[in-house]
C-alpha cells in the first residue's frame, strides 16, 4: 500500500478538480475549492469509507471553524493512523491555516493511498451521509434548501394579502429583480476569476517546489563531483561540463560524452608498466 510516497511521484500532479470531483462523488459533498477540505474532517471519513468503522465518527466536527477545532479532527485522524499503522505524518499546523498547495498535496497522498487499499472502487455499501450524521457536529447542507422555502412561502402570503399593494410595488419589485439578476452575474464572474487566481497560484507553487526539487537534486551531484578523491576523474569531469556549461542554447552533453571518449582511448593508449621487467 502507498504510504511514503514520494514528492515526484505521479500522485502529485493530479489537479485540483480531479480530487474535488473525487471527493464529492464518494462523499456526496459539493466542495468547490480545496481550501474547504482544511478542516480534517473530509480526510477522517474517507479514511472511515476506506476502513469502514474504524474512525470514531462521533468526534469528528464537520463545522469546525477554528483553528483548535480543527486541530481536534487532525488529532482523531492521526490516531487512526497509527492504530491503522498507516506511516504518515500529518503537518497540522500548515493544513489548518486553509493554503490551497498544502491541502491539495494531502488530498493527493490520501487519494492515492485509499486507491491502493480498495483499488479506487467505490464502496456502495457505505452510506456518507448517514456517517455524518454520527458526527460531533454536522454542517448543515440543507440549511439554505429550507431557508428558500420559507421565503418562498413568506412571499406567497404577503401576495395575497392584498390586490392593491402588489400592483403599487409591482415596478419597483422588477427594477429589483433586474438588480438582483445583475449582481448574481457579478457574483459568479468573481467566482471564476477567484478559482482561476487559486489554479494560478496552485501551478507557481508546484512549478516552484519542482524548480527547488531539481536544484537539490543538481547540487547534490555538484557536491559529488567536487569531492577531491572524484573530481578529476573522467565522469566528474564530463558532469562538471554539463553543470556549469555557460551557452543555454546548446546543450554540453556531445562535449561531455566526447571527453569521456578520448579519457577512455588514451587509458587504452598508456603502457602496461606493471609486465614492464
Amino acid at each position: 500500500m502507498a504510504t511514503n510516497i514520494g514528492m515526484m511521484d505521479s500522485a502529485y500532479f493530479v489537479g485540483r478538480n480531479e480530487i474535488l470531483t473525487w471527493i464529492n462523488n464518494r462523499l456526496q459533498l459539493n466542495l468547490s475549492r480545496i481550501e474547504e477540505a482544511a478542516s480534517g474532517a473530509v480526510q477522517c471519513q474517507m479514511i472511515d469509507m476506506t476502513y469502514p468503522g474504524a474512525v470514531p465518527m462521533h468526534k469528528v466536527n464537520f463545522d469546525a471553524k477554528t483553528e483548535y477545532d480543527m486541530i481536534q479532527n487532525y488529532k482523531v485522524l492521526q490516531d487512526v493512523f497509527n492504530k491503522l499503522k498507516i506511516d504518515k505524518h500529518i503537518e497540522v499546523n500548515r493544513l489548518v491555516k486553509g493554503r490551497p498547495l498544502d491541502n491539495l498535496e494531502f488530498l493527493q497522498w490520501l487519494k492515492r493511498y485509499c486507491d491502493s487499499v480498495n483499488g479506487g472502487i467505490m464502496n456502495e455499501n457505505y452510506n456518507p451521509v448517514e456517517r455524518r450524521g454520527k458526527g460531533g457536529k454536522e454542517r448543515n447542507f440543507k440549511g439554505s434548501q429550507k431557508n428558500s422555502k420559507s421565503l418562498q412561502t413568506n412571499n406567497t402570503h404577503n401576495a395575497g394579502s392584498g390586490d392593491a399593494a402588489g400592483l403599487r410595488n409591482s415596478g419597483p419589485k422588477q427594477g429589483k429583480t433586474y438588480s438582483a439578476s445583475g449582481a448574481a452575474d457579478s457574483t459568479s464572474e468573481i467566482q471564476a476569476l477567484s478559482n482561476e487566481i487559486t489554479d494560478l497560484k496552485l501551478s507557481v507553487d508546484v512549478l516552484e517546489k519542482e524548480r527547488d526539487f531539481y536544484f537539490a537534486k543538481l547540487r547534490d551531484i555538484e557536491i559529488l563531483c567536487q569531492d577531491p578523491e572524484l573530481e578529476n576523474l573522467p565522469m566528474a569531469v564530463a558532469v562538471k561540463k554539463i553543470l556549469y556549461a555557460v551557452d543555454a542554447k546548446e546543450s554540453a552533453l556531445s562535449e561531455a560524452q566526447e571527453y569521456i571518449q578520448q579519457s577512455a582511448n588514451a587509458s587504452k593508449e598508456e603502457p602496461d608498466t606493471e609486465n614492464e621487467p
